[in-house]
């Protein structure tokens, strides 16, 4: 496992990088979910350095967002969706160009990581500071700002 992160880590860089400056096919699509457990959200210390993201990914090709969602929390989290609820879309420039869907997510099963990163439980307050720039603006519409 210790070898694919470091391999994760390496593409992710990369591709980051390249795509910031290059951007070929345009604004990428891309979905995150939301899960909550209280005062906590689930979210993914990642596996390249870049601090903690949503569960989520950059949607395949003709697959929409919520069959995006639902495939990517499962890979990352090993959790099983059983409601996705869209809250919100949004455009960002901060990492790479990107359409992101939101959704409130629903889940069950066991928690586990895989090579993109490890899931852990944290209040939204301690996330922010950590959290990819490309997603910030998902806390402030949950914190209402």
């Amino acid at each position: 496992m210790q070898l694919r992160r470091q391999l994760f880590r390496i593409i992710s860089r990369t591709a980051i990088a390249l795509y910031s400056r290059f951007p070929v096919f345009g604004a990428l699509r891309a979905s995150v979910g939301v899960v909550r457990k209280g005062d906590d959200v689930l979210v993914i210390d990642r596996a390249d350095g870049r601090g903690l993201s949503f569960p989520g990914g950059f949607d395949g090709r003709n697959e929409d967002p919520e069959t995006s969602v639902r495939r990517e929390i499962r890979e990352e989290t090993g959790l099983r969706v059983t409601r996705a609820n869209p809250l919100f879309q949004y455009h960002s420039t901060a990492d790479v160009p990107v359409n992101l869907s939101v959704f409130g997510i629903e889940a069950e099963g066991d928690l586990r990581g895989s090579w993109e990163g490890t899931p852990v439980w944290l209040p939204l307050a301690e996330i922010q500071s950590r959290l990819l720039p490309s997603q910030r603006p998902i806390i402030d519409r949950l914190l209402g700002k």
